[in-house]
């Protein structure tokens, strides 16, 4: 049986079903994210792109064109951002498919993209999956809230111990 993969923008009515489909599975992922994420795509700042398979919400993406991170920031380089997928779609090809699309839309504007990946268990599919579409270390170590860690510093694994990876989408123009 042959499956329909929707992948589009974000549309007004989704915030509600996104949130809705987290919370089923014990996700904290609010409304009011998806809310931020459509203000931000209408002003152009951010491009959110969600997938649904068979009519129901199976996973998303945002691209950030104004990171925090401050050598993607500097660099103008857009990043890749909030890539999830939800349990019962894994490993079917949609984050593939969601990354392919902003990769895309990065290469209009960009040579690099760039994008962070948590260094807990949570992520070890992301780690490998970004490892396998290209991306390395961008080799400036790793970040805790946007602020690079000194050797020795002892810090929270969590969500928001990042290592920066980028992938170059197309030659540099000369």
């Amino acid at each position: 049986m042959r499956v329909s993969v929707q992948i589009r923008a974000l549309h007004d009515s989704d915030p509600a079903t996104i949130a809705a489909a987290f919370q089923r599975i014990g996700w904290k992922k609010t409304e009011a994210q998806y809310r931020r994420y459509l203000e931000e795509q209408a002003a152009g700042r951010r491009v959110c792109r969600v997938a649904f398979v068979d009519g129901r919400f199976a996973g998303y993406v945002t691209l950030n064109w104004q990171p925090t991170y401050p050598p993607f920031a500097g660099a103008g380089i857009p990043e890749i951002q909030d890539l999830n997928v939800v349990p019962e779609f894994q490993r079917q090809g949609i984050a593939t498919r969601l990354l392919d699309e902003v990769e895309a839309l990065a290469g209009e504007r960009s040579s690099t993209v760039g994008i962070g990946v948590g260094l807990h268990p949570g992520y070890n599919a992301a780690q490998r999956l970004y490892g396998k579409r290209g991306y390395i270390p961008d080799g400036r170590g790793i970040t805790y809230h946007d602020h690079f860690l000194q050797e020795g510093a002892q810090i929270v694994l969590d969500d928001e111990l990042v290592l920066h990876l980028t992938k170059r989408l197309r030659p540099e123009h000369r």
